[in-house]
């Protein structure tokens, strides 16, 4: 199953879930985000679920609910804004943006609570469709952190 990179420049770039264990998996997704990332912060962006129709709540079925992963230390460092990502956290309301590269990521409810796991086929093709056709709107918009 896939995942989705969109990095401070907007460049999107696609993702085969990481295998292994629950370490090895979170190593590689910090690895992805980049910039020195240790921890991951799961955030889930009212618009990821208003506007781009993804589902908010994990199930059985990987992949069926949508969320995202940034640094959590990422105002800590010499990040950029991530347009995409505070568009989608509503930073124009509340003044907080998201710094740094962003991962779009599935979620399942496992057998101790909700593991991370790439994106079902179904929802992938709509949300990378849907990020696409915010790029050139996105571009045009200023962020201050």
């Amino acid at each position: 199953m896939k995942i989705i990179k969109i990095s401070t420049e907007l460049e999107m770039t696609i993702h085969d879930f990481p295998e292994g264990t629950m370490r090895e998996q979170n190593k590689v997704l910090c690895e992805l985000i980049g910039n020195g990332c240790d921890i991951v912060e799961h955030v889930m962006p009212k618009r990821l679920y208003t506007m781009l129709k993804m589902s908010p709540t994990p199930t059985r079925t990987p992949g069926e609910c949508v969320s995202m992963l940034i640094d959590e230390e990422g105002r800590l460092k010499p990040n950029r804004a991530n347009l995409i990502g505070s568009y989608l956290y509503e930073y124009d309301k509340h003044g907080c943006p998201i710094l740094g590269n962003i991962l779009f990521i599935g979620e399942k409810m496992g057998n101790s609570g909700v593991d991370f796991c790439g994106i079902s086929e179904e929802n992938f093709d709509r949300l990378k469709k849907g990020l696409v056709n915010m790029f050139p709107v996105i571009k045009v918009t200023e962020v201050k952190a």
